[in-house]
């Protein structure tokens, strides 16, 4: 199915988002309401709240998808109107319905009041045109079809560059087809601050765990036979895990490794242990195999 992405993107901003002026005012605002109700923000470029306030509001109007429209008034520029409608601090917000003002506030506020704030004028909003392509992405993706995932993503960060689960999703594109160096260069360009998200967690583990079994998968009928002369051979169902993964066989890769916690939890510092952990990380939570993987584990750890 072909995501929708002309909403959020540059060719829908002209007529969601613009700038008016004491000139443009009356059409962009006063009239437009009639049909589409509006938010005028009022800012100034010397003003730094209405730095943090601008991205935000312009983010939480594009996800409204149509609902409402944005209009911006420098007031440096467009002092009549300000002073029409009394503003006496910026940023300062009116929200127009119908060719009147019904709803206002003053200062930067947290995009969870913006939002609220939009819904109450516009309604709720269903899932952004974005929200919706990164999700058909992540289907892709856990569906091995990387290239149509790797184009998902790639559409979603020319819209919306910097998006962290399309930035996420995109290296882990780069891994699944062995470009590792592409994937590490994506995940070094995130903020600190984003290490924990899940997609980026995901993300991480997964190159590290491809990383780390790059050419393990082929002939394991050595590995076997090993195992067959002796079931404890540890450092053998360990490689055997590895080159099964590497192989996409991931369940039978789960299998061994929880073998090993079986027989010895704490063998070579945990090393099984941890590296279920990398692989349910690179699934994903609500992946069937690591919901069910995490089960046995803990029954296996607490038993």
């Amino acid at each position: 199915m072909e995501p929708i992405l002309s909403g959020p993107g540059p060719a829908g901003d002209a007529d969601l988002i613009k700038d008016a002026t004491s000139q443009t005012f009356m059409a962009d605002v006063i009239e437009a309401s009639r049909t589409t109700p509006v938010i005028v923000d009022f800012w100034a470029p010397w003003c730094g709240p209405c730095k943090q306030l601008g991205p935000a509001l312009e983010k939480v109007v594009r996800e409204a998808g149509g609902a409402v429209k944005l209009v911006k008034v420098n007031i440096d520029e467009n002092q009549d109107i300000a002073q029409q409608l009394r503003v006496q601090s910026i940023p300062a917000v009116f929200a127009f319905d119908q060719g009147q003002p019904v709803d206002a506030f003053v200062g930067a506020l947290p995009e969870s009041q913006i939002r609220e704030f939009v819904q109450r004028l516009g309604g709720p909003a269903g899932p952004s045109p974005i929200d919706e392509a990164v999700a058909q992405a992540k289907e892709a993706l856990e569906a091995g079809d990387h290239a149509t995932a790797g184009a998902l993503f790639g559409r979603v960060l020319e819209h919306e560059p910097g998006n962290v689960s399309a930035v996420a999703g995109l290296a882990r594109c780069h891994t699944a087809a062995g470009q590792f160096d592409k994937a590490r260069e994506l995940l070094g360009s995130l903020p600190e601050e984003v290490a924990d998200n899940p997609d980026v967690a995901a993300a991480r583990s997964a190159l590290e765990l491809q990383e780390s079994t790059a050419g393990a998968a082929g002939d394991t009928a050595a590995l076997r036979d090993r195992l067959a002369a002796d079931e404890n051979d540890h450092e053998a169902r360990l490689e055997l895990a590895n080159a099964l993964y590497a192989a996409g066989d991931a369940a039978a890769a789960i299998d061994e490794l929880l073998d090993i916690v079986q027989r010895d939890r704490k063998w070579n510092d945990e090393a099984a242990r941890l590296q279920l952990v990398k692989i349910f990380e690179a699934l994903g939570h609500g992946h069937e195999l690591t919901v069910a993987g995490r089960r046995r584990l803990s029954s296996l750890l607490f038993s």
